[in-house]
């Protein structure tokens, strides 16, 4: 199942998320999922595994398993590359051993202190603060990234953790339009102005949390997730699917792509089987209803400065 993205290329709607995936245990887990039927994989150079990625998907391709075409592989720009975006974009292909992306992302929209091409670092102040980069504007990296696509070392260019008003002012100043928005979305953080904003604009929104980040935001930011939500598990027991099932299957219906996380190749099967089945409009509704509005990403953890604020 795919979504046909704004320039005409298709993006697999379920793809895989490699955050927090370290080691060897990365080649495991992605030749597996290929095997699976994931096509789609979403990177990121301040995930610092893109060596290990890249190191995977090339024994993919050299013992036939799967065809680089067959693949729609995805990373990010990170904040203190912003003024070094050709740069960081190489350093990214290098690492993966690709020789174009399918889509590139503006990781968040904000340039930090640059700290090397590459070495994904977040410069602090003595006082423990991000140091925010203020000479260098979204519009700037965005037509940065633009050049990327007439290059041809990208064939898609998005943005990731941007707000309604961030987007339309990506969409005015755009010559090349955002394929894509990443963002937190789940159940209890549902952003429907944000999601509907996007598509109406022929942007596709990914959630990069589709689960609520799980056990995963728990452990780092002493999140609540929504699996564990009474009426999310309700609906699992009537479906006879898993609790994870079952909100993957309402984004999927949201019309947005899923890029669920996971360490365990049971997870990775359990994740991929969500189109065999369809959540009723009334479903969808009651699901609808246990909204928080609840970010559970909170990288002010580590920056000293909240950004959504």
């Amino acid at each position: 199942m795919e979504i046909t993205l704004n320039n005409g290329l298709k993006m697999p709607i379920m793809g895989l998320g490699v955050w927090r995936m370290e080691g060897k245990s990365i080649r495991d887990l992605l030749i597996n999922a290929i095997k699976i039927g994931y096509r789609h994989f979403d990177c990121a150079a301040d995930y610092q595994n893109e060596v290990e990625v890249g190191e995977a998907l090339a024994e993919a391709f050299q013992s036939g398993l799967v065809k680089r075409e067959d693949l729609f592989i995805t990373t990010k720009l990170w904040n203190s590359d912003h003024g070094h975006v050709s740069e960081a974009c190489k350093n990214s292909l290098e690492k993966l051993k690709l020789d174009y992306l399918d889509l590139y992302l503006v990781h968040f929209p904000v340039a930090t202190k640059h700290t090397g091409v590459g070495t994904t670092g977040s410069a602090l102040d003595d006082e423990g603060v991000l140091e925010i980069d203020t000479t260098i504007s979204l519009e700037t990296t965005w037509h940065a990234m633009e050049d990327l696509v007439s290059k041809g070392l990208v064939r898609s260019i998005g943005i990731s953790n941007y707000d309604i008003f961030l987007t339309r002012d990506c969409l005015a100043y755009s010559k090349v339009k955002p394929a894509v928005n990443q963002i937190e979305t789940h159940p209890y953080f549902q952003r429907d102005s944000l999601v509907k904003f996007c598509q109406k604009h022929g942007i596709c929104v990914t959630s990069h949390t589709p689960l609520g980040g799980a056990a995963a935001n728990t452990e780092w930011f002493g999140s609540v997730s929504c699996l564990d939500d009474p009426a999310i598990k309700a609906l699992a027991e009537k479906y006879k699917k898993t609790v994870a099932q079952v909100v993957l299957r309402w984004g999927i219906q949201r019309n947005t792509v899923v890029i669920p996380k996971s360490s365990k190749l049971e997870r990775l099967e359990e994740n991929f089987k969500v189109f065999d089945f369809e959540l009723t409009k009334e479903d969808m509704e009651s699901i609808k209803n246990v909204d928080r509005k609840y970010r559970t990403n909170q990288p002010a953890k580590f920056w000293g400065v909240d950004l959504y604020a």
